[in-house]
């Protein structure tokens, strides 16, 4: 009897280490996808306080029928919670070509081929924090896929102000949808951005 449970243990234990060593031993495979994003919470025009922005929540949809990893770019300075000062700081920002500093930068850059860049348009334009990140990095090669949210200006040629910005890259036809739409209508927003995605044929 007690060799029967020997040998029991011993059967069970192997059985165990197995199922761990499966578990563990092969890593699930990191994507090539980036979806990097600019994105601000505050004050929104004719809405009110948000805890999440407009852009954030395309680029959440994004990651989900993607499989991206997502990365939000943030300013070392926040900017105003307060909706019309935002404003004010942002044109300054515009008129002097700033380069805001980042908070963090994009682990292993290099292997991602696939580079979802995503912002809000502020007066005709992608906030400067974008422009620091684009130009921080060498996206010879790279796919870039913009994405903006707005208030009605479309893309507002920041598809072709990312061209000029990333040399070398291959910069595919954007998407763009009205703010509001994006936050009262996710599931409409979804529908629409799963048929460009399909269009584009991003993954090639």
């Amino acid at each position: 009897m007690k060799r029967f449970l020997l040998m029991l243990a011993l059967i069970c234990g192997v059985v165990s280490n197995f199922g761990l060593n499966s578990a563990f031993a092969a890593p699930a495979e990191k994507s090539n996808i980036l979806i990097a994003y600019f994105s601000r919470a505050g004050e929104e025009y004719a809405i009110g306080p948000v805890k999440k922005g407009n852009t954030a929540i395309a680029a959440d949809i994004i990651a989900e029928l993607t499989g991206g990893e997502l990365f939000q770019i943030r300013p070392e300075k926040e900017y105003p919670k307060n909706y019309k000062e935002c404003t004010e700081v942002a044109s300054k920002e515009k008129a002097t070509k700033a380069r805001p500093k980042l908070l963090v930068d994009v682990a292993d850059f290099d292997r991602y081929e696939i580079i979802f860049v995503g912002y809000p348009i502020w007066w005709g334009d992608m906030p400067m924090p974008v422009y620091t990140f684009l130009e921080n990095h060498k996206f010879a090669g790279k796919k870039i896929i913009p994405f903006c949210t707005h208030g009605g200006s479309g893309l507002s040629s920041t598809d072709q102000n990312i061209t000029l910005a990333c040399p070398g890259a291959k910069v595919l036809p954007g998407f763009e949808m009205i703010g509001k739409t994006v936050r009262n209508n996710p599931e409409l927003a979804k529908t629409k951005i799963s048929d460009w995605l399909k269009k584009i044929n991003y993954a090639n």
